[in-house]
């Protein structure tokens, strides 16, 4: 049965169901354990600070080891990491339900951590791989819809776990469908040993050295910009941290040069359709992810919802990207990058721009949801085509580790874009006299906090203007290369747009 599905026309579909799969079970247990917080935090009798670590400690070891995690898995096999890391997530999720303490808990999230790095580097660059170059898009695209269907799955099973049973269930559900994953992975997924290299060429090999500087560099970076508004943005410890990292990325960009066997090839970068993707997607995210940190609060703390029903009005624009997701994936495989990445982020600079010039302190709350969900429409929009054409211009050599740069961007962009809101927003609440703290808002102080919010919607919408005005200058799929000009760093002929710079 196993050959006659490896064989068929629908193979690819195949790939992606049992990817999507593991896809689904890592960003709802993201969600679940979001909503299990107050409970570890009562059973343990801590504070929600030490509390908070579980999840950033599992989103760091992400941030941290997703670059290196892609290429492992380019240079011994895609599929190896995949499974190997979804036996990392499932061993530490039943650790993690039976942890006797909160240190311990921590440190299991941490490892499991390492598993989702592994999953989510591997898992996407199989799923393109599977799909021809003309279907990229449709492949990008339906991967979308997974993760937000897990986004909003996410919350309500955690709430159901933990209703019913305790918090411990969140983590102890993952372990059969986890290795329900693995079975079918086993089965499904192709073996996908690189070919080994031409004559002449060196053998790839892991460069170790561009591991530990990249780590060290995001792990820095990631630390500074998290704690920087609570220790102050002019502090001995944050300055020093910024210097630190600063060097460890130039470290690592001078070692990555000089490698015989880089992680990530900086010559990459020469590509107009690699550097300004990621760059335009660096300020997607940046002009995007405070709103989803910062809008529950203006929700529960201003309007006065509750917990519950915050949840169910954000599911609205949740939707939206399992909706849009695919539809512009097909639409960029058939037209192109620059009028989807264009019109999406001018799409939701518009919704910011919007909320920044008519919010207030009793604003209706279906004129929230709908820029909402025009806001996550445009994300939809631009997300797809652009990953999409950032990964046209690589061979699927690469996929693994350009695969995972995208990621890699999404989560620092998220993190740095949460920070500089919350800078924007607590300086606006001390300026007007009210403690400059997002823990002391409350229907009281809304007038401080709403102008505070108002502001970071024009920082945010100004973000996406810069990634517009990126989108417009990286220009459309270019004309294949000539004879005369030969293609050396592309093997797929879809790819034929890598050439141009």
């Amino acid at each position: 049965m196993i050959s006659t599905i490896k064989s068929s026309a629908n193979y690819k579909w195949w790939v992606f169901g049992a990817i999507a799969i593991g896809t689904f079970l890592s960003v709802v247990d993201h969600g679940s354990v979001l909503v299990a917080l107050p409970s570890i935090e009562r059973h343990f009798g801590s504070d929600l600070p030490s509390v908070q670590w579980i999840v950033l400690g599992y989103a760091l070891a992400i941030s941290v080891l997703i670059l290196p995690m892609g290429r492992l898995g380019d240079i011994i096999g895609r599929k190896q990491v995949y499974v190997g890391g979804m036996v990392i997530f499932v061993v530490a999720a039943g650790l993690a339900g039976a942890s006797p303490n909160l240190g311990s808990l921590i440190a299991f999230k941490v490892f499991q951590g390492v598993g989702s790095a592994m999953v989510q580097s591997a898992g996407i660059a199989m799923v393109i791989s599977a799909f021809p170059g003309t279907e990229r898009g449709k492949a990008l695209g339906t991967h979308l819809s997974v993760v937000g269907a897990g986004a909003i799955a996410g919350p309500v099973i955690g709430g159901l776990l933990v209703s019913i049973f305790d918090w411990r269930s969140v983590f102890f559900a993952n372990v059969p469908v986890g290795v329900f994953t693995i079975a079918v992975s086993m089965l499904v997924l192709p073996l996908d040993k690189p070919e080994p290299p031409a004559e002449g060429e060196p053998r790839q090999r892991f460069d170790w050295g561009g591991a530990v500087l990249s780590g060290l560099a995001l792990l820095g970076f990631l630390l500074v910009v998290g704690n920087g508004d609570r220790l102050g943005w002019t502090s001995a410890i944050v300055l020093s941290g910024l210097a630190a990292s600063v060097l460890a990325m130039a470290s690592f960009i001078w070692w990555e040069l000089l490698s015989p066997s880089p992680m990530l090839d900086m010559r990459l970068f020469k590509r107009k359709l690699v550097a300004l993707g990621v760059a335009a997607g660096w300020f997607s995210f940046l002009g995007s992810s405070a709103a989803r940190f910062m809008m529950p609060f203006y929700l529960q703390r201003v309007l006065e919802f509750s917990p519950r029903d915050v949840g169910l009005l954000l599911i609205a624009p949740a939707l939206c990207l399992v909706v849009v997701g695919p539809f512009s994936g097909r639409l960029s495989d058939r037209f192109g990058w620059r009028g989807l990445t264009v019109g999406g982020l001018t799409l939701s600079a518009a919704a910011w721009f919007i909320m920044a010039g008519t919010l207030t302190e009793s604003s209706p709350v279906l004129l929230i949801v709908i820029l909402l969900m025009f806001q996550s429409t445009g994300t939809a929009l631009f997300n797809t085509p652009n990953n999409s054409s950032i990964l046209s211009a690589v061979d699927r050599s690469q996929y693994g580790v350009v695969s995972a740069l995208t990621q890699l961007v999404r989560n620092s962009a998220n993190v740095t874009s949460i920070a500089i809101a919350t800078t924007v927003v607590v300086a606006t609440m001390g300026a007007r006299g009210v403690e400059p703290s997002l823990d002391a808002v409350s229907p009281a102080v809304a007038g401080a906090f709403v102008a505070g919010l108002r502001w970071a919607f024009l920082m945010m919408g100004g973000l996406l203007l810069v990634g517009i005005a990126i989108s417009v200058v990286r220009g459309e799929r270019p004309k294949p290369a000539s004879p005369a000009r030969p293609v050396s760093v592309v093997a797929e002929p879809a790819s034929a747009e890598s050439a141009s710079d």
